[in-house]
């Protein structure tokens, strides 16, 4: 008797070990699964800090190291890391092309992960852009309807989005201006190939929201004063663009972007 109550008592206390150490696995894991939520919300908030302090490399090295990640928020950041730094005048001519693929891939990648963001569209579209310029102009315009397509998604899942609003202008504005044998090559492409002009572009009122931009932020973005500037010069109407590119000229530089306009 006092055998059969000793094992049965050691089966109670090994039972009693093995619940409390499945408990505890459950705790960890759980507690595993929020940490990793909350690391990735925590890599998110300080990626936004970093871009909005103009550290360019910093922000780089911080989302590359997230490269293989199934979060479309991190992904469609580092594209635009990866193009930011692309950009940089500093950066070698090598490393800029495979920057520039890099982030192509990544703004694909946050769009297979999650086709309803709409930052993914809008990166997606600006990337394809990029990489078309190491790729000729027949690429850069075969790739024109599927960037379009793109921006309009992204305007269609964030209607207030500025950049997007603004992308789609510097579209038809990019048409609108295309030289004669650019549109013959965009001719062989298209059975109605993509056309724009001046007209469209203001009439389309985003000569319009783009105003309304400035209204609400005048610090917005330099390149949307300078193509207001310029579109309203192609309208022959000087006095509008000479107060746009005066606010262009006087935008304080902060981005290597900014210098160039």
């Amino acid at each position: 008797t006092q055998v059969l109550r000793k094992s049965l008592q050691r089966g109670l206390v090994v039972s009693t070990g093995s619940f409390l150490v499945y408990e505890a696995h459950k705790l960890i894991s759980g507690f595993s699964e929020v940490h990793a939520s909350f690391k990735v919300e925590d890599v998110i908030e300080q990626a936004d800090y970093l871009y909005g302090s103009g550290e360019t490399e910093k922000l780089y090295r911080l989302l590359v190291q997230h490269k293989n990640s199934d979060d479309a928020e991190l992904l469609w950041r580092l594209a635009r890391s990866s193009r930011d730094l692309a950009q940089l005048g500093r950066t070698p001519a090598e490393e800029k092309r495979q920057l520039t693929y890099d982030s192509l891939e990544y703004a694909k990648k946050a769009l297979e992960k999650n086709e309803s963001n709409f930052a993914a569209h809008k990166w997606y579209g600006i990337c394809l852009s990029d990489v078309g310029d190491y790729e000729g102009i027949k690429t850069k315009i075969g790739n024109a309807i599927i960037i379009k397509e793109h921006f309009q998604r992204a305007i269609e899942l964030n209607p207030k989005d500025a950049t997007t609003i603004h992308l789609i202008g510097i579209w038809c504005y990019s048409f609108a201006e295309m030289p004669w044998y650019q549109r013959k090559i965009a001719a062989t492409l298209f059975a109605t190939p993509p056309t724009s002009t001046f007209q469209e572009y203001a009439a389309n009122s985003r000569l319009k929201l783009f105003s309304c931009l400035y209204a609400a932020d005048p610090n917005f973005y330099s390149k949307n004063l300078l193509f207001l500037g310029k579109t309203y010069l192609k309208l022959n109407n000087k006095k509008m663009a000479l107060l746009w590119l005066s606010k262009a000229k006087e935008y304080p530089a902060q981005t290597e972007e900014d210098k160039q306009v």
